[in-house]
């Protein structure tokens, strides 16, 4: 019976203390996420291109994570939608877009690094390392005679920050923790033919 007694008082210290660590998540209002503040496909040539402007709003604890050491994941997605009337929508990832920054102690520095392109970026602030990513210029997207002309389309523009990138010990908090969605919501417009 003792045993039972001390057992059921351990559980319930470790869930008061789980609770207790939790509270300032639960309580946190701010808003950490990413957004497309201005996306828009002009047609040059035969190519559709998407040109879009990115805001980050990077929470404290992912700055921290960042100094730290741990790179930041984001893939930016561009998906092509074809709609259907009452049917519903057919829709296609058309192209997309990894990044991966991270803070070098030893040099001082940030690096940018274009996973798709395979393309570094040193930076000396964390400003000027989110500038560069911020701005998405002439994106190629699809061919216009690869586009039914008796349709018509959406494009669809998402950030995606890649919680299951962050080394393991992180990722359960990054689940449950607002400071760590930092992704977009779809942006959507019609595509202009």
């Amino acid at each position: 019976m003792a045993f039972t007694m001390h057992l059921l008082r351990s559980y319930n210290y470790f869930v008061c203390c789980i609770v207790l660590n939790f509270l300032p998540i639960i309580a946190y209002g701010d808003d950490f996420s990413a957004e497309v503040s201005h996306a828009e496909v002009v047609l040059q040539n035969d190519d559709y291109v998407l040109s879009a402007q990115i805001n980050y709003h990077l929470s404290e604890k992912a700055k921290t994570a960042l100094q730290n050491g741990v790179p930041l994941y984001w893939h930016f997605e561009v998906k092509l939608q074809q709609v259907n009337g009452f049917f519903g929508a057919k829709s296609w990832v058309v192209v997309g877009k990894h990044y991966r920054l991270q803070y070098h102690a030893l040099l001082n520095m940030y690096r940018l690094k274009n996973e798709d392109e395979g393309v570094d970026h040193n930076f000396s602030s964390l400003a000027s390392a989110l500038e560069l990513m911020s701005e998405v210029t002439n994106l190629p997207i699809i061919k216009k005679s690869e586009l039914d002309s008796e349709h018509q389309y959406t494009c669809l523009v998402k950030l995606a920050f890649e919680r299951d990138a962050l080394p393991l010990p992180l990722r359960p908090f990054a689940y449950i923790d607002p400071q760590w969605y930092l992704s977009s919501d779809w942006t959507e417009w019609p595509l202009k033919k």
